[in-house]
């Protein structure tokens, strides 16, 4: 229809929403289309997180801060969580969300976005073709996911309040779905950075609060010279994207007082509203964002063609596996941190999922 009232033209740029498919054949399908009418550079995969203000500062507190990229890989980092909560059931989005599931519609895009954010090389230039290359090359060497790495679940209805909050079956209408409403995962990136290190990625909906939060955790130091009761602790730095948008730090120090060297673990905390004053809490929305770098025609922050087939070639597998297991979606309590078993992947490993809070 935009050919036939000339509206793509070569000045025109086209501006699409996800989903971009809901597989890799859709996904290039979708690909083929655009590019019988438009350039890829007028072509704009817009996923709103990657408008957030502190999903942008990911890059700044890496590549701008000496501080942290020195130790930004697998000699010292433990591990790296991803978690996007929701307190919201499916809605009126109950049709589509039943065909997608928490796959398809998070983990193959915002949190993979996350990933390649939080994870990528240094880029030679802050340009788009060179910040789009660094996250495809992530996305190709993310390992194939074992079926034990991996977790799913369907909330079950608040208990007292059945009507308003309905579980997930009678939400969607369908009292025999298998479709996830939330996911947790453990992923590998095979690289000179990251080799061993693990990323677990957790989503869900009507989960105990409405957080997206990444989480750094480094190592313990090779050799403490504190006696074994002043405690383990290791640095952390969580990047809170929603709520409360900011950077918490958590650094050792001395429990102030009498009594011997005792351990205690304290926040340098920086909250874009405190810090920043009035420009840091009136945050723009990103859509706005997001569409004020399509009329000035910067493609940094959006999806190219093929970045979004190959988030799908990793995806795909994922799913036709479960498939192919016949596996069926743990439920969970609403107003939860999702299905036990997620935990308990976790602790395999002998770590712990961060709180889930407000």
């Amino acid at each position: 229809r935009l050919q036939q009232w000339g509206m793509a033209g070569k000045d025109s740029r086209i501006v699409v929403e996800k989903p971009f498919g809901r597989d890799l054949e859709s996904a290039r399908a979708l690909n083929a289309t655009l590019a019988t009418y438009f350039k890829e550079q007028q072509i704009y995969r817009i996923d709103h997180y990657l408008g957030k203000e502190t999903v942008q500062n990911l890059m700044a507190v890496r590549f701008g801060n000496m501080l942290f990229e020195p130790l930004w890989n697998r000699q010292y980092v433990d591990h790296i969580q991803i978690t996007v909560a929701e307190t919201v059931g499916v809605g009126g989005r109950g049709e589509y969300y039943d065909k997608s599931g928490a796959m398809r519609d998070m983990v193959q895009n915002h949190l993979m976005q996350l990933l390649c954010l939080i994870a990528m090389e240094p880029p030679a230039r802050f340009d788009p073709d060179a910040v789009r290359d660094e996250k495809l090359k992530v996305i190709r060497a993310l390992d194939p996911v074992l079926p034990h790495h991996l977790v799913r679940g369907q909330y079950e209805a608040e208990a007292g309040n059945e009507e308003k909050a309905p579980s997930y079956r009678d939400a969607v209408e369908n009292p025999r779905s298998r479709t996830e409403s939330f996911v947790a995962l453990k992923a590998h990136i095979s690289n000179w950075r990251w080799h061993g290190t693990p990323f677990y990625l957790r989503t869900g909906k009507r989960m105990v609060a409405r957080s997206s939060e990444i989480t750094v955790v480094f190592k313990d130091t090779p050799h403490s010279i504190f006696a074994e009761d002043a405690g383990r602790h290791r640095n952390v730095l969580s990047i809170r994207l929603q709520p409360n948008e900011g950077i918490t730090l958590g650094v050792t120090i001395k429990e102030p007082g009498p009594g011997g060297m005792r351990l205690v673990d304290v926040p340098l905390d920086m909250t874009f509203a405190e810090a920043l004053g009035p420009d840091g809490g009136d945050q723009v929305d990103a859509y706005e964002r997001l569409i004020m770098d399509v009329i000035r025609g910067n493609q940094t922050l959006f999806m190219r063609d093929d970045e979004v087939e190959a988030a799908w070639a990793w995806t795909d597998p994922i799913i036709q596996g479960w498939e192919a297991r016949n596996d069926v979606p743990k439920p969970y309590d609403s107003g939860s941190t999702g299905p036990t078993d997620a935990g308990e992947m976790m602790r395999r490993d002998g770590r712990e999922w961060r709180k889930v809070s407000p």
